[in-house]
């Protein structure tokens, strides 16, 4: 048994769990946890609704795949194709969250959707290259501890953005809202992204 649970301790499941923590961490403040933000900023509960469909970049993501699957980004291709499509989508994911953190739903909500969907949109793009990276860097018969690590990273992840963001600014700043406040949940959220982007660097291209 102790054998059969070392093949979760091999480097290339690690950073797929890695990975998958990168994957699960952005979508919580697309969804609940911005939902959360904006009715504690007084906005209207059918306003907050609309930012849902922000999540329709995750339905058609197949629409870019092929792009995402062809084309080579030129400064980084020495990395090697998947490895450059993660990084780049990695740090655009964090810093489109450090741009919705300084967004202020009571003064200008359009800024902040803009900022939502470009998260959600990058945050698709990285699963389309994370689900790519998987399938291409073991065989069928490995495939199982991968997917098995990955969807641990992705809940564990969830779980920081969501329940972890909202204790956060609980503790920050009570029942009380305070713009300064979400902006610091998400900032700090934001440097989670650092565990994708060292996994990227530490993995090997397939």
């Amino acid at each position: 048994m102790i054998k059969d649970l070392n093949i979760f301790l091999k480097k290339e499941n690690i950073i797929m769990g890695g990975l998958g923590f990168s994957a699960g961490l952005p979508i919580m403040l697309v969804f609940s946890t911005l939902s959360v933000w904006l009715v504690k900023a007084g906005i209207e509960r059918s306003t907050v609704t609309l930012f849902s469909w922000a999540g329709f970049a995750y339905t058609f993501k197949f629409l870019w795949s092929p792009i995402v699957d062809k084309f080579q980004i030129p400064v980084l291709k020495k990395i090697g194709h998947r490895k450059s499509w993660l990084l780049i989508s990695q740090i655009l994911i964090f810093i489109s969250i450090i741009m919705a953190s300084f967004s202020n739903p009571q003064n200008n909500l359009k800024l902040m959707a803009l900022t939502i969907v470009l998260i959600a949109f990058f945050s698709a793009t990285q699963d389309i290259v994370i689900d790519a990276f998987r399938i291409e860097s073991a065989p069928e018969k490995k495939q199982g501890p991968l997917s098995s690590m990955y969807l641990a990273g992705y809940r564990i992840a969830m779980i920081v953005s969501g329940a972890g963001s909202l204790w956060l600014a609980s503790f920050l700043g009570g029942e009380t809202y305070q713009q300064d406040i979400w902006k610091q949940v998400y900032q700090i959220i934001s440097l989670f992204m650092i565990v994708g982007i060292t996994c990227t660097l530490l993995a090997t291209e397939p």
